[in-house]
């Protein structure tokens, strides 16, 4: 008695508790059609995702993602699709980020992401937000202020941050409670003197 597969598929593989299950002659095709081209997906994704700690991630989303086609229909040639793939998920990541970090890709060009050009009025407000949160950063006391940047501008983890400023994972949480509460208030609150020490 042979399983059939939830696709009806039973040659190719099946979805098993939301895992997907790779049979034998759909494995051999992974094996021999998208793993030799691993060496030049993970230089796409180097290229196009500064945050390297995702980039094994994404690497893995877009396997599952070939193979899910590949049930469906195995596609030849593999490397258009398998590319397509990847930019497609690094696309939805930037779209999902609520705070993407200025540099979180190289080259937003090379994603193909249509982007519309701001009017006028919207350029100045633009660059008037930009100046006020220059002069909000500046506001900040120097710890603080190195804090949030690495943080919130270079992406940096709590423990990354602690490494370079050369203090522990709780003064680098402190300095970052600090410098966000600090800039919401001199950004959407009252004028207030943020100058004390931390």
């Amino acid at each position: 008695m042979t399983d059939i597969s939830e696709t009806g598929r039973e040659d190719l593989g099946l979805v098993c508790r939301g895992v997907l299950v790779i049979a034998p002659d759909l494995g051999a095709w992974f094996m021999r059609e998208v793993l030799p081209l691993e060496a030049v997906l993970m230089q796409f994704l180097h290229r196009n995702w500064r945050n390297e700690s995702d980039i094994t991630d994404i690497r893995q989303d877009v396997y599952v993602k070939i193979c899910e086609a590949a049930q469906e229909h195995v596609p030849d040639p593999v490397r258009p699709l398998l590319f397509t793939i990847a930019r497609n998920l690094l696309v939805d990541r930037v779209r999902r980020k609520h705070v993407v970090p200025i540099e979180a890709v190289a080259d937003l060009d090379a994603l193909g992401i249509a982007v519309e050009p701001l009017s006028p009025d919207r350029t100045v407000m633009a660059r008037d937000e930009i100046r006020r949160l220059q002069l909000a950063l500046d506001g900040l006391p120097p710890r603080c202020r190195e804090a949030v940047i690495l943080a919130r501008l270079d992406g940096l983890s709590g423990r990354e941050i602690a490494t370079r400023m050369g203090v522990t994972e709780q003064a680098v949480s402190k300095y970052l409670n600090h410098g966000v509460r600090q800039l919401a208030d001199m950004l959407y609150g009252e004028p207030t003197d943020h100058r004390r020490r931390v």
